[in-house]
């Protein structure tokens, strides 16, 4: 009788870790599988995504119980939407750098008709512009548009044809001419003269910046805000930021990649990724960053690194963003006149 009273520890031990084991297997049988959403962004949004991400997916875990991963494609904004137009990425999400490079795949059939009524904003989180970076002390004295054709001066740009930093720099550098009272004959003298003045054009705006701030290449980067931004800050005093008196309202644009998200299943949480991105803790993510996002009241946060501009938007110098791409970058297009194209000579 006692044997059998000192074996019911034992079997009561052994039930219950049967019974924790058999608890442990049906939730992971039953947990949903992790999901890879792919972001296909353009060349400065390493840094913005990388926290965006892991943001969103521990948010995402605690509103569904679900787990995402987020991995991220970067590249110029150009070639990364050519790249998913003809298949070889396939995001589940596109964050350009530009709506007419997100329009490029609507017109692939691969973005919905109505991608920019999805999200607020027109699918626009944040905006940005295009500025100067200088030589700390400003020894070029450089200030404004003028100042980058004048002799002896070297400015590292990137190409206009395959970055968004570059097709703004091109439609920034056109409006300085043509909104002060030049002529379309004066704008195209103009971005002949600064192009003859680039040593030589890299694919995106990353590499740009290397060249300027680490390899120390040129006298003044064309860049956009948040990349003149982490420059300077990580220059140790070396570089300076200069804001000339006119520039252009950046747009980059985002969008569910409809025709890849329907064929993996992926369709409601990348739209819930996108949303997001409008979030009030995105939104500071995107200001921290030195992205001005669309939220005026994180915007006026921020004023001490993001001060108030008045900069063009597109239909200063075109009807929209897509007859832009045409007139300016199309093939024959302005950049086609004034341009000629120069890859960095390999290193020696």
């Amino acid at each position: 009788m006692s044997s059998k009273k000192s074996l019911l520890p034992t079997l009561l031990a052994i039930a219950l870790a049967a019974s924790a084991l058999a608890t442990i297997v049906f939730t992971n049988y039953h947990r949903p599988a992790p999901i890879e959403l792919l972001n296909v962004s353009y060349d400065p949004t390493r840094e913005l995504y990388k926290e965006i991400n892991q943001a969103f997916s521990a948010d995402y875990r605690q509103r569904t119980g679900g787990v995402v991963h987020v991995t991220q494609s970067h590249g110029g904004s150009s070639r990364q939407a050519r790249l998913a137009a003809m298949g070889e990425i396939q995001p589940d999400v596109v964050t350009l750098g530009l709506p007419s490079d997100v329009d490029a795949l609507r017109k692939r059939g691969l973005v919905s008709e109505q991608w920019n009524t999805q999200t607020p904003n027109q699918g626009r989180a944040y905006s940005s512009t295009i500025v100067f970076v200088v030589r700390q002390g400003n020894p070029q004295q450089i200030q404004d548009w003028p100042d980058l054709v004048k002799p002896g001066i070297e400015v590292i740009v990137p190409d206009p044809k395959t970055s968004g930093n570059g097709k703004l720099a091109a439609l920034a550098a056109w409006g300085s001419v043509v909104l002060r009272g030049g002529s379309d004959a004066d704008a195209q003298r103009y971005l002949k003269a600064l192009y003859q003045h680039a040593p030589f054009l890299v694919p995106a705006a990353r590499a740009a910046g290397t060249a300027f701030s680490q390899e120390k290449l040129g006298d003044v980067h064309v860049a956009w805000e948040n990349e003149a931004l982490r420059e300077v800050a990580e220059s140790k005093g070396e570089l300076l930021l200069i804001y000339p008196p006119i520039s252009i309202l950046a747009e980059p644009a985002v969008a569910t990649v409809e025709a890849n998200t329907a064929r993996n299943g992926h369709t409601d949480v990348a739209r819930a990724y996108l949303d997001y991105l409008f979030s009030d803790t995105a939104q500071e993510i995107i200001a921290r960053q030195g992205y001005r996002p669309y939220k005026p009241e994180v915007l006026a946060r921020h004023a001490k690194t993001l001060p108030p501009l008045k900069l063009f938007d597109i239909r200063a110098i075109a009807a929209n963003w897509e007859e832009a791409q045409n007139r300016f970058f199309g093939d024959n297009g302005i950049i086609d006149l004034v341009y000629t194209p120069k890859p960095r000579p390999a290193a020696s």
